[in-house]
């Protein structure tokens, strides 16, 4: 393909991901339809004109910078306060519960349609379906009153973070016999790395508060992924390393103290956070549209006729939404609604998909799974939302219609008779 005709379509995509939001925000119809339909469309396009492209050269590497921007941009979104901490706690016990039931759940199923599969195989299939999009779910929320929004934004961004190491630290350490080895090794991976993280990131913010230089977050976006792929060399949960820095930088009021509040000043870090912050979203809105894209261009549609697709698809639907709703009804017991349904699965179910290693990978699972359930999910979230919405304009309406009717004191007028 000529260089200068692969930029353009390059910039056009980016162009439709941006209106893709907008549209998204007005209409809650998630964006993911759009860039994946336009991904599939943009294939069947290349195929007709008999033109091929690769991406899948790129794909991991873009898949790493992918992991550690939506890790450090949920670590970013995340405030720790006193005033918080029962939503936080809610949200956390919800979706590390909502996690685990759906992954075993999914997981059990799995065996039974392919018992090739040992459990813990059938585990890493089943992660990458069971968290829940921040990517998604956090531009999705807006119009929602303050509680359930800052709930959903809570859960699933502790469903990101969760579910990544979780899935990662299987991966590392499957070969590793008996689940009390397993859970030894994965418990002592996590010590040391929490130790590590905690001195390296108290560092790193202690030397970007100092230098004067204007060029500062793709140096130090360097420095994380340098740090990531080195504590990957040595087998370390290295997200643990990524969601510190960030907790650290957008807590630093919270988490510094002693000498710490000598050595770091809040001027310097309250900059430092919103040029981070600002960055973030953007390199993450980039990652995200391209993968949506390739997604839906490597996507074989030929694998929807099959039917495990369907079942596992419908397998997992229930039981989202069934462990949803009792998790809601036990935790929050009261209004359950719209977020039982609002549970949209995307990039990072996408990431970790293609990230599964080879040796665990079997023909019998099609990524037609992946597809229906990106889909489905995000259709019952727009229907949820729009549900909500619908509602929430019908009772102003009716309180306003009271109100007109009601005098402005609040009393009855008495008619006296006039002779």
């Amino acid at each position: 393909m000529n260089s200068y005709l692969l930029i353009i379509g390059l910039c056009i995509v980016i162009i439709i991901s941006f209106f893709c939001n907008i549209l998204a925000r007005k209409t809650n119809i998630p964006s993911v339809l759009i860039l994946i339909l336009l991904g599939v469309g943009i294939h069947q396009l290349l195929v007709s004109m008999e033109m091929t492209l690769d991406f899948r050269g790129a794909l991991e590497v873009l898949g790493i910078v992918g992991l550690i921007m939506i890790v450090l941009e949920a670590a970013l979104d995340l405030e720790l306060k006193k005033d918080k901490w029962p939503i936080i706690w809610k949200s956390f016990t919800i979706a590390s519960f909502s996690l685990a039931l759906t992954s075993l759940v999914l997981s059990f199923f799995i065996r039974l349609l392919l018992p090739e599969l040992t459990f813990l195989a059938a585990m890493v299939y089943a992660l990458p379906l069971s968290i829940m999009s921040s990517a998604i779910t956090i531009p999705s929320v807006a119009n929602l009153n303050n509680y359930k929004r800052e709930f959903l934004i809570y859960e699933s961004t502790f469903s990101d973070i969760l579910g990544i190491m979780v899935f990662y630290m299987i991966i590392e350490n499957i070969d590793v016999a008996g689940m009390r080895q397993l859970s030894f090794a994965i418990g002592s991976n996590i010590f040391l790395t929490l130790i590590i993280s905690i001195i390296l990131s108290y560092v790193l913010l202690y030397v970007i508060q100092n230098i004067k230089g204007e060029v500062k977050f793709f140096l130090f976006l360097a420095v994380l992924v340098l740090l990531y792929a080195v504590g990957k060399m040595f087998h370390l949960s290295s997200l643990i390393i990524i969601l510190m820095f960030g907790l650290l930088l957008r807590n630093y009021r919270v988490l510094l103290f002693g000498k710490l509040k000598e050595w770091l000043h809040d001027p310097e870090i309250e900059s430092v956070f919103k040029e981070f912050k600002m960055i973030t979203v953007e390199t993450s809105f980039l990652v995200r549209t391209f993968f949506f894209v390739v997604f839906g261009m490597t996507l074989p549609l030929i694998s929807l006729l099959n039917w495990q697709v369907w079942l596992i698809s419908t397998i997992f639907l229930l039981a989202t939404y069934i462990l949803r709703f009792g998790l809601f009804y036990i935790i929050e017991k009261k209004d359950t609604l719209p977020q039982t349904f609002i549970a949209p699965r995307g990039l990072i179910s996408i990431l970790l998909f293609f990230a599964i290693p080879e040796s665990l990978k079997t023909e019998g699972f099609e990524s037609g799974v992946l597809f229906v359930v990106i889909i489905a999910t995000s259709v019952i979230m727009a229907w949820s939302l729009i549900t909500s919405g619908r509602s929430k304009i019908k009772n102003q309406d009716e309180e306003s219609i009271i109100d007109q009717e009601s005098p402005s004191d609040g009393n009855v007028p008495i008619e006296l008779p006039i002779d």
